[in-house]
């Protein structure tokens, strides 16, 4: 994928959100996943938990190139794990990650943005994470208004953790885990 160029992106309808399924891949990753991502978390738009109620930590452009190398615009799922100074937050944690343009944003650069379902207690710029991402929930899409990207992201939300609950995808949260 060129990481210059903003493709367009469908329009969100309500026949899409009626139609999405509750659990979404193959029983077991397949290529090109798992894909492994990592990097010191960044400051991104500020967005994610002010504006849609779900923050997100943001990677380094370099550090997305594996992932945005052999896949699409889009939403998708796995494990992550902050280098946090909390023992509590330092666990690994079922994610959503949006890697794309952000069209009802209208973001002029590829992002990768990963939401970890844990409230953490701090912020945790500047610490590394490291992603394990296994799966595709959905492509990006474009809205007609915030609430209706809010009303998607839980979606993806409930649909990542029910992903994830498979025992095949289980045994991939080890691999978020650092090593001493």
């Amino acid at each position: 994928m060129d990481s210059s160029v903003r493709p367009a992106a469908p329009l969100r309808t309500e026949t899409f959100r009626r139609s999405r399924p509750s659990i979404v891949g193959p029983d077991e990753p397949e290529a090109p996943f798992p894909i492994v991502l990592s990097g010191p978390v960044q400051h991104g738009f500020g967005r994610g938990g002010k504006d849609l109620g779900c923050p997100t930590a943001n990677l380094p452009d370099e550090s997305i190139t594996p992932l945005s190398s052999v896949t699409e615009p889009g939403v998708y799922y796995g494990f992550a794990q902050v280098d946090s100074c909390d023992p509590e937050d330092n666990e690994v944690y079922p994610m959503v990650m949006s890697l794309g343009w952000n069209p009802f944003y209208r973001n002029e650069r590829l992002t990768a943005e990963i939401h970890l379902l844990h409230r953490f207690k701090s912020d945790f710029y500047g610490r590394d994470m490291k992603a394990v991402v296994l799966g595709y929930i959905r492509p990006e899409l474009d809205y007609t208004s915030r609430e209706a990207l809010i009303e998607d992201i839980q979606t993806d939300i409930r649909v990542a953790e029910r992903c994830l609950r498979r025992p095949a995808y289980q045994r991939y949260s080890s691999e978020c885990q650092w090593t001493p």
